[in-house]
């Protein structure tokens, strides 16, 4: 029988308590079938990420376990962080690995957020190929003017949720639940404290403002650090790959004076991503893919 591997990415508002955090991984790890890949965490962004594998039954037992432990301990009307957010459980994203279709992603996201906003009553927006709607598809979209802005907003009538009741949970939001091609979540961190120059390179940088085509970027301070950081999500890394991303904000950063100190990818990435990266940067000639030790023993 063929392996079925389908790859989730729940985002939670919740970078800090590290027993919360661990709380609910430990949850999660404990549901048959469902593999934590990793668990990351940021303070700043005060957020935390979890990369979940597994079929369409582990992932509908695990979600629910996710909601049940989150809402429980995370509370938006007491929260900040840097990371935008209008749920306790922000964002559920569905992504087709192995054996399995998009479409398939799209049915476990609709099921999967039925069943979440019936038994918590947390309004669910599908998003992305699950959206309907294709004025609801992008997630920036869904999610501008956060949590505090959420009563009014959904006091419209286009933005009455796809699930659950009219208005916001009190405590936890809005959830959106959908289904997308992976996403690489990368960030560039830059050596100052101007926080107008990580905006003017994020505005430069994201497709929103003319940029490039499947990047998504906003510029952020990391006030403990004292510098600033060119937060990005890469939605499709064959046609955006990181190198051209990093090529640009070096070239914007220096027009500014300003130098590039890291750079940082959050959670999982593709393997093909780094190949990329590595064949451009170092210029090899006719590299392939099954030159990777680990690849070939994998095979």
């Amino acid at each position: 029988m063929a392996m079925t591997v389908i790859e989730c990415v729940p985002n939670i508002s919740e970078g800090r308590r590290a027993d919360v955090i661990s709380a609910i991984a430990d949850s999660l790890r404990a549901v048959p079938g469902l593999r934590v890949l990793g668990v990351q965490s940021d303070p700043v962004h005060n957020r935390s990420v979890f990369t979940l594998a597994g079929d369409e039954k582990a992932l509908s037992i695990g979600i629910p376990t996710l909601f049940e432990k989150a809402l429980a301990a995370i509370d938006l009307r007491t929260h900040t962080g840097e990371h935008p957010r209008m749920g306790a459980v922000d964002v559920v994203p569905f992504i087709p690995i192995e054996g399995v279709t998009m479409e398939v992603c799209v049915a476990l996201a609709k099921s999967v957020a039925a069943d979440v906003a019936e038994h918590f009553q947390v309004p669910i927006f599908l998003y992305e190929e699950a959206s309907p709607n294709p004025a609801r598809k992008n997630l920036e979209d869904l999610r501008r003017g956060e949590f505090e802005g959420l009563t009014a907003k959904m006091a419209l009538a286009q933005w009455a949720p796809d699930y659950g009741p009219s208005a916001p949970h009190p405590s936890a939001g809005a959830t959106a639940i959908g289904a997308r091609m992976p996403l690489i979540a990368y960030n560039i961190n830059l050596a100052t404290d101007r926080l107008d120059v990580a905006k003017k390179i994020a505005q430069a940088v994201r497709m929103s403002s003319g940029g490039l085509r499947f990047v998504k970027a906003m510029g952020i301070p990391l006030e403990g650090r004292g510098i600033v950081q060119v937060s990005m999500n890469l939605t499709n890394y064959e046609k955006t790959p990181i190198f051209r991303v990093f090529d640009l904000v070096k070239r914007e950063a220096a027009r500014y004076g300003v130098q590039v100190l890291e750079s940082e990818i959050v959670g999982l990435v593709p393997s093909a991503a780094l190949t990329q990266t590595a064949e451009y940067f170092l210029q090899l000639e006719g590299f392939s893919a099954d030159q990777i030790l680990e690849k070939k023993l994998a095979d």
